[in-house]
C-alpha cells in the first residue's frame, strides 16, 4: 500500500523488537498499528474515554486493540487482494469515532483516530465516496458554494423536512436534528481594546467553520474577555481575492478526504505563520479545529512551518490559564448564580486540556462547578446523525452524559465542542453555553456592578 498520510514520525517504532509484531506490508503506517502491546487496557471498565462503541457493545473487535488485530489481518494479506474493502473491518473501523482516547489513554498510544483517516483514505481510493461524505467533508466549501444555506432558515427547514428523503439519498438518520446555522454569521466587530493602551499584547482567534457560520457568539465572547483583559485580537482571515473558504481541514481529513484537507491546512498556514513570526499566539474555541492544526498536521508532511506553528496554537481554556499562572491576565470575574455541569470534548480530555477548564472556572468566585464523567457524547462530528450510526450514537449519549443532565435539569451546562453542544441540545433541554460565553457573562456582571 501506499499511505496518503505522513507516518514517518512511526519509523523506528518496534525496531529490533522481537514482539512488536509489525505487519508484513504498510511501512511505517505498519508501525503505527502495530505499537499496541495487547494489554487489554481498552477492553476494561474503567473512567475515561476510550472506547466509546466497545463500552455500548462490548464486542472485542470494537475495542482498540480489536480494531488493530483487524488491521494486522489487512496489512498482512490474510483479507484478501482488496483488505481494506473488507466487511468486517469495515464495521469495526466505521464505529470508531476519533475520539482521540486511545492517544491518551493506551499504555503505548495508540492513535486510532489517524489510523482511521488512513483506512477511510485507502478504502474510498478503491470504492470512491458517498454524497454525504462529500457533503460534511466539505461543509466549509459547501457554505462558499451555496450561500443561501447559511441565510435563508426556510430553505434549512425545508431540508429537515423531508427526513425520510434525508435518509435515502444522504443516508442521514430521519430522527436526527439538523444544527441550523445562524442568520448573520461572524463579522469582525470594532475593537473595544482602550486606545490608549501602551503595547498590548497581542493574539491571533482562529476563526473556525463551525464558530463562523453557527455560533458567533462564542467569538464575539472571547474577543470581549480577551480585550477587556488588554489583549489585542487579530482573526484568522484569507486573504480578500482568495476565492477558497478559510478553513482547517478537520471535516475533511475525519471522512479521508486527505488531499482536499491538505490544500486546506496549507492555506490556513498561509495565513497563521505571519502572525507566529510576529510573535503571536493562536488561540482557538473549537477543539477539533485548534487541535487539528496542532496534532494532526504533522500527518500532513507540510514541514517546519507547520511544526512552528502548531508550537503556538493553544485552546481557549489553555491560554487564559497560562497566562494567569504568568500573572499576565488580570480580570476580575463576579459570581454567577447557576450550578455549572462541565462536559468535555473528546479531543479536550485527549490533550488534558481539562485542567485548563477547571483553572478557569476556578477564577469565577464561588461558582459551583463538576465535571461530567463521560465517554464520548455520541455525535462525534457526523457520526451521531448518519442513519446507520445514529442509534449507536445515542447509546454512547445514554452511557453516562444524558442521565447527568437529566439529573440535574436546572443546570448550567458548558460544553466547548461544536457536536457535543448539538447533541446535548439534541438528547436533553440543557442549551449549552461555550466557556467563554460563561466568562463573558461573568464578566458583565462585574461592569454592572462597577
Amino acid at each position: 500500500m501506499t499511505p496518503y498520510l505522513d507516518w514517518s514520525f512511526y519509523q523506528d517504532a518496534g525496531t529490533g523488537d522481537a514482539y512488536a509484531d509489525i505487519p508484513q506490508t504498510g511501512g511505517d503506517f505498519a508501525k503505527a498499528v502495530a505499537v499496541c502491546i495487547k494489554s487489554g487496557l481498552c477492553e476494561t471498565e474503567r473512567r475515561g474515554v476510550m472506547c466509546p462503541s466497545f463500552r455500548v457493545a462490548q464486542e472485542r473487535d470494537l475495542s482498540t486493540g480489536g480494531r488493530v488485530r483487524l488491521l494486522k489481518q489487512a496489512l498482512n494479506g490474510e483479507l484478501g487482494t482488496l483488505p481494506f474493502t473488507d466487511q468486517a473491518l469495515a464495521k469495526t473501523m466505521e464505529l470508531c469515532v476519533g475520539c482521540k482516547g486511545c492517544k491518551r489513554e493506551c499504555e503505548n498510544a495508540v492513535d486510532m483516530a489517524m489510523i482511521k483517516i488512513e483506512y477511510l483514505a485507502q478504502r474510498q481510493a478503491i470504492e470512491g465516496m458517498s454524497w454525504r461524505t462529500r457533503f460534511f467533508g466539505q461543509l466549509a466549501d459547501v457554505f462558499q458554494r451555496w450561500p443561501l444555506l447559511k441565510k435563508v432558515p426556510a430553505l434549512h427547514n425545508s431540508f429537515t423536512s423531508f427526513a425520510w428523503l434525508n435518509e435515502r439519498l444522504l443516508g442521514i438518520s430521519r430522527q436526527a436534528h439538523l444544527p441550523e446555522p445562524a442568520q448573520h454569521a461572524f463579522q469582525r466587530p470594532s475593537s473595544s481594546l482602550d486606545s490608549d493602551a501602551t503595547e498590548p499584547r497581542e493574539v491571533v482567534l482562529l476563526l473556525d467553520t463551525f464558530t463562523r457560520q453557527f455560533h458567533p457568539d462564542n467569538a464575539y465572547a472571547a474577543i470581549q474577555v480577551l480585550e477587556t483583559a488588554g489583549y489585542r485580537v487579530y482573526i484568522s482571515e484569507a486573504a480578500p481575492e482568495d476565492k477558497q473558504v478559510l478553513c482547517c481541514g478537520r471535516t475533511q481529513l475525519a471522512h479521508g478526504l486527505v488531499k482536499e484537507a491538505k490544500q486546506h491546512a496549507q492555506q490556513m498556514l498561509d495565513v497563521l505563520a505571519p502572525h507566529v513570526d510576529a510573535g503571536r499566539t493562536i488561540i482557538g474555541l473549537e477543539p477539533a479545529c485548534l487541535l487539528a492544526v496542532r496534532d494532526d498536521y504533522r500527518f500532513l508532511g507540510l514541514g517546519e512551518r507547520a511544526d512552528k506553528v502548531a508550537a503556538k496554537a493553544v485552546l481557549f481554556e489553555e491560554f487564559i490559564a497560562k497566562e494567569t499562572a504568568a500573572k499576565r491576565f488580570k480580570l476580575t470575574f463576579q459570581s454567577l448564580p447557576a450550578t455549572v455541569l462541565v462536559h468535555g470534548h473528546c479531543h479536550q480530555k485527549a490533550v488534558g486540556a481539562m485542567k485548563s477548564m477547571r483553572k478557569v472556572l476556578k477564577q469565577i468566585p464561588d461558582l459551583k462547578f463538576e465535571f461530567i464523567e463521560a465517554s464520548c457524547c455520541g455525535m462525534a462530528g457526523s457520526f451521531g446523525i448518519e442513519a446507520e450510526h445514529a442509534q449507536m450514537g445515542q447509546a454512547m449519549a445514554e452511557l453516562s452524559l444524558l442521565p447527568a443532565l437529566r439529573a440535574q435539569p436546572d443546570a448550567t451546562v458548558v460544553a466547548n465542542g461544536f457536536s457535543c453542544q448539538h447533541q446535548i441540545r439534541q438528547g436533553s433541554e440543557h442549551q449549552p453555553l461555550h466557556i467563554a460565553v460563561l466568562l463573558r457573562d461573568a464578566l458583565l456582571s462585574a461592569e454592572a456592578q462597577a
